[in-house]
């Protein structure tokens, strides 16, 4: 784990994590996706919703735009194509156009739609990638939606203000951003990161106490986001609610998960979500590990648990008050027999919570951020 502690946590609703350098990714109850592929049908509609597109007329045996069509369309051909999105995404970029990996992701799933005038030059470049006939994706778009981003939404402007813009939060989930987990906030997330012999990062295990803003949430997103190049994904379990989506964007080193919660939430419910990441072991030892919140926390606590053979010279906790700020607020942390150390916060304000180590030295640790 590097100074920024960047590998593999999950970045929540209002709260994400990352940690330090080694991570690789995990597998749930079933293979981790490849790079720039996206599974679990978008809210309302099944993978196969909609007819094809091709082999006669779009409008004809199609839904009317503005319902599943353009989506259900487009998993269709990338299916019948045996395209990856990391693939098309290549592909486009040849022809000049620049669609990320992530935003051909939520297109697929309808969590938003091409609109712009480059987005709409690119559906054509995909029919013709897709070998569709012309106009068989882009005759299936529903109504333009409205325009005119005065403000950042309430949410996205508390994200921005602890991740800054550009962040490879908001590069990996695209267009998804905006609205990034606005139905749900935090109210209490455990982090229990595990270190191996070599020091280095071995599992992530995360609990999530969620309550609903609005009645009908189903589900979150959280954004795993490791600083080492050669970390990627191994496996992942969900053990309180469903892997809906796992995609590994490689060229962003962070891996994006959607859990569903198994039932839609009343306004003010609650729900649990837990899942753990195996991490492979990397080039250098892990140095930190960091949560970020945009919103209070009711509660967080981070527990670090040290190899007997790989034990830290040091332990401190920090706080910034944004990804990349200088830490502030440090203290020393002593470790107990099973040599493990934690901190417990409560009412957390929003910002950036860490605790950093340094082995073999015996002086200051480093948590300065990267």
């Amino acid at each position: 784990m590097s100074s920024r502690m960047e590998a593999g946590v999950g970045l929540s609703d209002a709260e994400g994590a990352r940690s330090a350098r080694g991570a690789r990714s995990a597998r749930g109850p079933r293979p981790a996706l490849p790079a720039g592929t996206a599974e679990a049908p978008p809210r309302g509609g099944s993978p196969r919703a909609g007819a094809s597109p091709h082999g006669g007329s779009p409008a004809a045996e199609a839904p009317p735009p503005g319902t599943d069509a353009f989506p259900a369309a487009l998993r269709e051909a990338l299916g019948r194509r045996g395209l990856s999105l990391e693939r098309v995404s290549e592909r486009l970029r040849a022809r000049g156009i620049g669609v990320s990996q992530a935003t051909l992701s939520s297109w697929q799933r309808g969590r938003s739609q091409p609109e712009r005038a480059r987005s709409l030059r690119a559906v054509e470049v995909l029919e013709e990638i897709l070998e569709l006939p012309g106009g068989a994706l882009r005759s299936l778009l529903g109504p333009r939606r409205p325009r005119g981003r005065i403000a950042p939404a309430r949410g996205e402007s508390a994200t921005l203000q602890v991740l800054g813009k550009d962040s490879v939060v908001e590069q990996a989930l695209g267009e998804r951003f905006r609205h990034f987990n606005q139905e749900t906030s935090s109210l209490l997330i455990h982090d229990v990161v595990t270190l191996g012999a070599s020091g280095t990062l071995s599992n992530i295990t995360t609990t999530n106490v969620l309550r609903a803003s609005r009645a009908g949430a189903d589900r979150a997103l959280f954004v795993l986001s490791f600083d080492d190049e050669q970390a990627e994904p191994l496996d992942i379990r969900v053990t309180s609610g469903r892997l809906g989506e796992a995609t590994y964007l490689k060229a962003l080193k962070s891996l994006v998960l959607e859990i569903h919660f198994g039932r839609e939430l009343a306004k003010l419910d609650t729900t649990v979500v837990s899942y753990a990441v195996d991490v492979s072991p990397s080039r250098e030892p892990a140095t930190h590990y960091e949560r970020w919140s945009r919103a209070n926390l009711h509660e967080y606590l981070q527990q670090v648990f040290f190899h007997p053979d790989a034990l830290p010279s040091g332990c401190r906790r920090y706080f910034r008050d944004q990804v990349g700020s200088p830490p502030r607020a440090q203290r020393r942390m002593s470790m107990n027999d099973s040599h493990s150390t934690h901190v417990l916060v409560s009412r957390c304000k929003p910002g950036v919570h860490g605790v950093a180590w340094e082995f073999g030295t015996g002086e200051q640790v480093d948590a300065t951020g990267g």
